[in-house]
Formats: C-alpha cells, sequence, structure tokens
C-alpha cells in the first residue's frame, strides 16, 4: 500500500487523525513540522521568525520534497502546499486527503498563530489565509474528508473505507 498524506489547515486534526490512523493500519507516521524542526535545529515559530514566511516556506518544500518513504502515514504542515515540489513528492507517493473544516471551526481550534509556527504573513488573518488555501487543498486533494463534527474514531472510518483498506 502507498502512504497516506494529509493535507489541510493547522487545528484541522492532521496529525492527531494522523498518529491513530497509522495505528490501525500498522503504518509509519511522519509530521512533517517535527522533519523540519529536526532539520533547522529549531521551533517552526522560530524558524520563521529568523527567515519569514518565504523562506519558512523554501525550507518546508525542500525537506519535504527529500522525504522517502512508504506505508506512512505523513502529516503535513498547512502550508506545504506551498511547495510544488514537495506536494509533487508526496503525490508521486500515495493519495492525499484533504481533512476539510469550516473556517469558524479552525479558527475555534487554534490558539497562539505566532507560538503555533502558522506560516502566515504580516498583517494577514487568519480568514484570509484560509480563503488563501482552500483552493490549493482542493487542487491537491485525492480524496476530501468533511469532518466537521466528526469524531477521530468516524473520520478513520470514512479514511479507511474510501481507501479500500
Amino acid at each position: 500500500m502507498q502512504n497516506i498524506i494529509l493535507i489541510g489547515m493547522p487545528g484541522a486534526g492532521k496529525s492527531t487523525v494522523g498518529i491513530v490512523l497509522a495505528k490501525v493500519l500498522g503504518y509509519k507516521f511522519i509530521d512533517t513540522d517535527l522533519v523540519i524542526q529536526e532539520d533547522q535545529g529549531m521551533l517552526l515559530h522560530n524558524i520563521i521568525e529568523k527567515y519569514g514566511t518565504k523562506g519558512f516556506n523554501v525550507i518546508e518544500n525542500n525537506v519535504i520534497s527529500s522525504i522517502k518513504t512508504d506505508k506512512s502515514v505523513i502529516a503535513t504542515g498547512g502550508s506545504a502546499v506551498y511547495g510544488k515540489e514537495a506536494m509533487q513528492n508526496l503525490k508521486s507517493s500515495g493519495n492525499i486527503l484533504y481533512l476539510e473544516l469550516p473556517f469558524n471551526e479552525i479558527k475555534n481550534r487554534l490558539g497562539n498563530l505566532e507560538k503555533r509556527g502558522v506560516s502566515i504573513e504580516k498583517g494577514q488573518t487568519l480568514e484570509m489565509l484560509y480563503n488563501e488555501r482552500i483552493p490549493l487543498y482542493e487542487r491537491y486533494a485525492d480524496i476530501t474528508i468533511h469532518c466537521h463534527k466528526l469524531q477521530i474514531r468516524e473520520i478513520i472510518n470514512i479514511i479507511t473505507r474510501k481507501l479500500g483498506i
């Protein structure tokens, strides 16, 4: 079986769903945000402070482009969709699932965006970021999972059913 790649906004549940899905399937779990932090030797928000959002996006693209794995659930950072090479690498290795949530639910789940390491431009609101990214998530997704008001086990059941596993 190929990899399962989770994309979506920060707070959509990619890491949480990814860990449980990997356990259910007996797959490895990779959180690209953690891979980036390990590669750079600092937290995401420190990388963004040091290099800016554009610089962070370049680092993210380079790191994700180099991931080679199989039978893994990969939870990406919300900004991974800005990296063309990263998304090509992920697409060639498996199925991309977009964990979709309405804006208000994302807003309610997120705390301090700076401490969380969200790649957002100065002056840009969360709603502006949401509206900018939605078309990218939709473009790259092989399957969209509408997660509104669903429990983790329900999301896992939908994913396994849609992937036929």
